[in-house]
């Protein structure tokens, strides 16, 4: 838990130029948008010299220390800033390193499938991460706002890549829920704690004064988390599942990373550093949001067993785990918190390594579809045994890093007191390993006479009509990477520990 007397504010350029890094290998990017290899190069570069300023922050932040810039002044006493604490960087670690395991699993993804529209693919990649950053790294209310607004726009191109009519049509309900809460809800709620406040900055432990008005500041929080529609809380949930028609590696970096990890952190740092754990206590804001998480958690699980399409059981999955980590921060006690928060990170590596061993699959074998996949693990060894890993690990089964998000989310709903919120969890966890071994009894021990006979989708080239094989190197080296690294924060967990027990106030 973060003492708090010690901490030292240090003027820092490197959160700037882990955003400005991204937006210079746009540049480049586009400049060799006619050699795919340099192209591919400069995404590349870009990714791994941005995870590399991230991580010359970390040693700072482990000493209890905060990395400031300021951007540009708005008005009097207010401008957009920057600000790098431990729930910040474990955000931005998560985010730049699984951006570069992307770009690799892309190349070998796209040029596979001979996808159109690679240059704007890498470059709206890139642009994605500097707001990611940039919202990781706010230092205030209003420029998380800004950086939030401008994720929103510069993904609306990933969802729709494909360019189909499904596409667009998903494209047009990803804006109307994500521009429709955050300009009726977010915005208006951030100005709301300003007037009443004061200040937009971010306070550990929140920025409210005792005595202030406690049904308005009611009004303001559930304002909060509508405007979060990017956390997929339901009902504000449904934008997921149809976003899923866009290319896999934009389903696994935005999907299962950069993008809902993004609406669950705003609504991390609201109750964090807007209101406080001990106002969300007298407030009961923590129950009632425990509560919607727990409907979240629970709907979104028996959805999963609906569902035919890989792609789309994994993002009704998404929709659950991203309210594990609401449940455990508003439970407020400090093990679920702790739970919660490293969450962020567990979850996405986890999901990840799901979405990289679908787009193998569909590479392969061109089929999404579960009861297309009859005895693949016998063809696909490599991409089966990540896969069943990754399910393992969100599943919350020892020795994976799910496995340590559970254990503390479940001592956390004892030691917070709250009983019920312990069967949710294990209800949850029951329905989570229902629903895998589904798909793992299919790919392990079903035969392709299981399977229809012709592929889902009809193939992009000629290369699927061969037979079904493991994926090249650029396509199974990242998931191979991401499951043992599920495995290592599982066995080796104290790093993410120690930055979620800095985050609580």
């Amino acid at each position: 838990m973060n003492s708090g007397g010690w901490e030292m504010e240090i003027n820092s350029f490197a959160p700037f130029l882990a955003m400005a890094v991204p937006l210079l290998g746009v540049a480049l990017i586009y400049a060799a948008r006619n050699s795919p290899n340099v192209r591919e190069g400069c995404s590349l570069g870009a990714a791994s010299i941005q995870f590399l300023v991230v991580l010359t922050m970390v040693p700072a932040v482990l000493a209890g220390n905060t990395l400031h810039f300021t951007l540009f002044p708005f008005l009097p006493q207010v401008s957009i800033a920057l600000r790098v604490d431990a729930l910040g960087i474990l955000l931005a670690l998560v985010a730049s390193f699984l951006w570069l395991l992307t770009v690799v699993y892309s190349i070998g993804y796209m040029r596979a499938l001979g996808e159109s529209h690679q240059t704007r693919f890498f470059a709206c990649f890139a642009i994605t991460l500097a707001a990611t950053m940039g919202i990781a790294f706010s230092a205030n209310l209003l420029t998380m706002y800004v950086f939030y607004e401008i994720l929103t726009f510069v993904t609306y191109p990933l969802v729709t890549h494909e360019g189909t009519r499904e596409a667009v049509a998903a494209g047009r309900r990803y804006l109307f829920y994500h521009l429709g809460a955050s300009l009726v809800f977010m915005m208006p709620a951030v100005f709301l704690t300003y007037i009443i406040s004061g200040t937009f900055d971010f306070q550990s432990g929140g920025v409210f004064a005792a005595g202030a008005g406690g049904a308005v500041l009611v009004i303001v929080y559930f304002m909060f988390l509508a405007g979060a529609a990017k956390a997929a809380l339901m009902p504000l949930h449904g934008w997921l599942p149809n976003a899923m028609v866009a290319p896999v590696p934009v389903s696994a970096l935005l999907h299962a990373v950069a993008v809902v990890n993004v609406g669950v952190f705003v609504i991390l740092r609201v109750i964090l550093d807007v209101f406080g754990p001990e106002l969300m206590g007298e407030l009961n804001l923590g129950f009632v949001t425990a509560i919607i998480a727990s409907f979240t958690i629970l709907v979104a699980s028996f959805y999963a067993f609906t569902v035919d399409n890989i792609k789309g059981i994994l993002a009704y999955s998404t929709i659950g785990q991203l309210s594990y980590m609401v449940l455990g921060v508003s439970l407020l006690s400090p093990e679920s918190m702790t739970g919660g928060i490293i969450h962020i990170a567990n979850h996405a590596f986890g999901k990840i390594t799901l979405f990289f061993c679908a787009g193998s699959i569909y590479v392969a074998a061109r089929t999404l579809k579960v009861s297309e996949m009859g005895g693949i693990a016998r063809l696909m060894p490599w991409t089966a045994g990540a896969f069943a890993v990754g399910a393992v690990s969100i599943v919350g089964i020892p020795p994976t890093a799910g496995f340590i998000t559970k254990w503390y989310l479940f001592i956390g709903t004892i030691q917070a007191g709250q009983i019920a919120f312990f069967f949710v969890l294990l209800i949850s966890t029951l329905l989570s390993a229902a629903y895998y071994l589904r798909v793992f009894r299919m790919i392990f021990l079903g035969s392709s006479e299981e399977s229809s006979e012709e592929p889902s989708e009809p193939a992009k080239d000629s290369s699927s009509k061969g037979s079904v094989k493991e994926g090249a190197f650029f396509i199974v080296f990242p998931l191979a990477l991401c499951a043992a690294i599920s495995i290592g924060l599982g066995i080796y967990p104290n790093f993410l520990l120690e930055l979620a027990r800095l985050a609580i106030p």
